[in-house]
């Protein structure tokens, strides 16, 4: 299988820019997918542990069930590994693809249960890696555990794209992905977001 394209390729002598060139992240990522792919189950494991605290954060501000989250989670990976062939390269971390797949799980979920969200403050206040950003002048005076109950207070599409945004790390791109939706509507539905988080933060964090 070729390489992603974007990907340092060596043809004969490298050239200065290969010489200091080195993988992102997300392009070792991807290389350890196309391991897997060719049937090497370490490689799959190193994914699992660049991941699975991602897609486990998520899980659990969707569903607010730690134990629940666990198992959404163990399904997430296992359903990625069933999957790993159909995966492709498309210029974005690998990581949008285990939370879309996550998002679905629990999406099959709700339509099944009319399970109720819950917004579990206090765990994700300790595991949160918030971006920085012109947007988030809101959002950094909050402290987590207000910032994560009023987050809880948006619509299902605000909270979502502020959990995948903020504090999931997914880029615009990722996040439309995941959503199904495209760039401009994710941009202006986090700006929307935000908005309203500016208005129900309390005054003190505003």
């Amino acid at each position: 299988m070729p390489p992603p394209m974007g990907w340092p390729c060596s043809t004969g002598r490298p050239s200065q820019a290969e010489t200091v060139e080195t993988p992102s992240p997300a392009g070792e990522a991807w290389a350890l997918v196309q391991a897997a792919q060719a049937g090497d189950s370490d490689a799959f494991g190193r994914l699992y542990d660049q991941y699975v605290d991602v897609v486990f954060r998520y899980v659990l501000f969707r569903v607010g069930d730690r134990s629940l989250a666990e198992d959404f989670t163990s399904e997430t990976f296992l359903r990625a590994l069933r999957r790993i062939s159909s995966v492709s390269y498309q210029g974005r971390d690998v990581g949008a693809w285990f939370v879309t797949i996550a998002r679905n799980l629990i999406l099959d979920h709700v339509k099944s249960s009319r399970y109720r969200f819950e917004v579990p403050t206090a765990e994700l206040a300790d595991n949160s890696e918030p971006l920085a950003g012109p947007e988030q002048e809101v959002l950094a005076e909050a402290t987590n555990a207000e910032l994560l109950k009023c987050v809880g207070q948006l619509n299902t599409d605000q909270r979502e794209c502020i959990v995948l945004r903020f504090l999931q790390g997914l880029s615009v791109a990722e996040t439309a992905e995941v959503m199904g939706r495209n760039e401009g509507a994710i941009k202006a539905l986090q700006h929307r977001a935000v908005r309203r988080l500016a208005q129900i933060l309390p005054q003190g964090l505003r």
